[in-house]
């Protein structure tokens, strides 16, 4: 999962509940001191939530950019029901129309962006429907299931939370992380933090999303023929998608193409200097 590098928000924005024709979601909303060059919306990824994009919020507001981050249907801070068939990805692409709606009044359109799952979503709504977006950037996702390693990961995932509680899974999920040879320590605020937002988050959400994240088919060849301009982002590494795949995928589709140097799965958290800039870099050309 995304670790913050900080959870205070900047100054130019703000926490509240979004309302949507879909219902309401929790968002941090940052905004610039002049009128807005553009606004994005951006959706976390599995098991994550709008604070992995935290350190994103002042830099894109700096450069003239509303940036919208959202908690999804059932994800952490935004309420869902305990029902599988909620999170469907047709219903979560809905979800994410739903939202580029509410957070667009000046009609100008959004530029989206999805992290990991939050990719595969983005895709979908795109695929369902172009017009409300300026642009999509997929970020650490790549263009269908994750790698094998972490199918496997996922279905034992997916599988405890259908005989365990939320609190039971967490437990399990610290022991296996402390035995791993890359366990680092994690500052008590933070890790208070995640143990709340998993907590938080509806298991269902994680039920349905976990396996789809497994069985994903690869859709490249049809958002290719969607007319709108994509970024495709990824670390130099990637434990979920193997960063040649997310090459192969952004040249079928013919898009600009980053590659955080010094950053694994989630750039947004652990380079967003260099994320932001990149970001800015290809709203300015559309």
């Amino acid at each position: 999962m995304s670790k913050p590098p900080f959870l205070t928000l900047p100054a130019c924005a703000r926490a509240y509940l979004l309302t949507t024709e879909r219902g309401e979601f929790a968002v941090h909303d940052a905004r610039p001191g002049a009128a807005p060059r553009g606004t994005a919306l951006l959706v976390p990824g599995f098991t994550g939530s709008k604070e992995d994009f935290v350190a994103l919020l002042e830099p894109l507001a700096a450069a003239g950019y509303r940036v919208v981050a959202v908690d999804g249907r059932g994800q952490h801070e935004s309420p869902g029901p305990r029902d599988e068939s909620a999170y469907g990805q047709a219903e979560l692409a809905l979800d994410v129309l739903a939202q580029a709606a509410a957070v667009d009044g000046e009609g100008g359109g959004v530029h989206l962006l999805g992290h990991s799952l939050g990719g595969l979503i983005a895709r979908a709504a795109v695929l369902t429907d172009a017009s409300p977006f300026r642009s999509l950037t997929v970020m650490s996702s790549g263009p269908g299931a994750i790698s094998a390693s972490q199918q496997a990961r996922t279905r034992r995932l997916v599988q405890a939370l259908g005989v365990l509680d939320m609190e039971s899974v967490w437990q399990e999920m610290r022991r296996e992380d402390a035995e791993s040879a890359d366990a680092v320590d994690t500052p008590p605020a933070l890790a208070e933090f995640l143990h709340r937002r998993w907590t938080g988050t509806v298991p269902e959400q994680l039920m349905a999303t976990g396996r789809q994240l497994t069985v994903e088919p690869d859709r490249t060849a049809e958002l290719a023929r969607v007319a709108l301009p994509k970024h495709v982002v990824s670390g130099a590494l990637d434990y979920a998608w193997p960063v040649p795949e997310i090459d192969a995928m952004a040249k079928e589709l013919s898009a600009r193409r980053t590659v955080v140097q010094g950053a694994g799965h989630s750039p947004n958290a652990e380079r967003p200097a260099a994320t932001a800039e990149a970001l800015v870099g290809f709203w300015e050309t559309v």
